[in-house]
């Protein structure tokens, strides 16, 4: 029996037994593994307890519907994301984030230590996990839990109606959209808003590094990467579960965040007939967007031409959506802009011209200064 399904059977032995849980648990691992060395057997009780048990001092927080990121820092500072501001809540016990991270990543049968110390995953409640440790964390382990958004805010949370109405445009012309922004800023929430728009006989192929995206759709299918593993099965990225999205009936293709070499697999399907599809990048603007997504082409193949990464890319991409978020929390539209069409004719590599459609105005209100141009349909 491997050390995951003992500790898994440790756990459902003891789960409705009363008494000390660490006693139980002991007793349980001596019983089904009586030869392991003592360091083991301590290691596999620590294990099955951190299944037992939940995060201690950052329980609270953990469970609070309006804590959108939980943080610690230095393997004791905890801090809190709520509403865009972040707040320092209060110190952990010396050597407790230790145990905090063996509780998280246990139930998912994840390791981290000093040969493989950064780990990033999905809890079972969609949250994504990410925790480092020394020496990669110089100063102490770190830990980010960011929880999972059950809510799907409607598009009228973003922006005004002119934005909303010009949004379903874009979506009703099954143009081709990005949406840009920072970490944090809101992309995620604001794809699951336009998903929910879309109209429900639409088959959506949704592809994600780690699954976040809340869906209400009825007819919507996830594909999520497997990071490599020491011991485990292969890995599969997101250029590979791109290129099964293409196999398997999309009306529209979905890529949680594009930042690898998936980019190519993207702009081929966005190309050839599955018009209407979505994904998102960091970036700082619109025309940034494109600046990255071009450079991802060239990292994924050098020997394109630049002109020809750059026809491909306003072949394949009608609308790019800037998202910020505001000092106040707020995460509003700031721009959405127009691909411009390339020219047959043009040789020069220039920069791919953009057509601002609408853009936030001096008094903070998405003002329209244009109309959509370019429909698939």
């Amino acid at each position: 029996m491997n050390d995951d399904r003992l500790v898994k059977t440790v756990c459902d032995l003891v789960a409705d037994e009363t008494g000390d849980p660490t006693a139980l648990v002991a007793n349980e691992v001596r019983r089904l593994a009586p030869l392991a060395p003592p360091a083991h057997q301590t290691r596999l009780v620590e294990r099955a307890i951190a299944h037992l048990r939940g995060l201690g001092a950052l329980e609270t927080y953990v469970r609070d519907d309006t804590v959108d990121e939980v943080l610690v820092n230095d393997g004791r500072e905890i801090w809190i994301d709520r509403g865009g501001t972040l707040r320092h809540v209060g110190t952990l016990d010396t050597d407790s984030i230790d145990l905090l991270i063996e509780r998280v990543l246990a139930p998912l049968g994840r390791r981290i230590d000093r040969t493989s110390p950064i780990v990033d995953a999905r809890l079972a409640d969609g949250a994504r996990v990410c925790a480092v440790l020394p020496p990669i964390a110089v100063d102490g382990p770190m830990l980010s839990i960011r929880r999972f958004r059950r809510l799907i805010l409607a598009l009228q949370d973003f922006t005004e109606t002119a934005g909303c109405e010009l949004l379903e445009q874009v979506l009703r012309a099954r143009s081709n959209l990005v949406v840009s922004g920072a970490t944090s800023s809101g992309k995620t929430s604001l794809v699951a808003a336009l998903l929910g728009t879309i109209e429900p006989s639409h088959r959506l192929i949704v592809v994600e590094d780690t699954a976040e995206l809340p869906l209400r759709h009825p007819h919507a299918v996830r594909l999520e990467a497997r990071p490599p593993s020491l011991d485990g099965p292969a890995a599969v990225d997101l250029a590979q579960l791109v290129r099964t999205a293409l196999r398997l009936r999309p009306d529209r293709i979905v890529v949680g965040e594009v930042r690898g070499d998936e980019v190519l697999a993207l702009v081929h399907a966005m190309n050839t007939g599955h018009d209407g599809s979505i994904a998102t990048c960091h970036a700082n603007g619109p025309a940034d967007a494109l600046l990255r997504l071009e450079s991802l082409v060239l990292q994924a193949a050098p020997s394109w031409p630049l002109t020809a990464i750059r026809h491909q890319l306003a072949r394949s991409i009608d609308v790019v959506v800037h998202v910020e978020r505001c000092a106040d929390g707020r995460r509003r539209i700031a721009e959405i802009s127009e691909v411009a069409q390339p020219s047959a004719a043009a040789a020069t590599p220039s920069a791919t011209a953009m057509r601002p459609l609408a853009r936030l105005d001096p008094h903070g209100e998405l003002a329209t200064l244009a109309t959509l141009s370019r429909h698939r349909r």
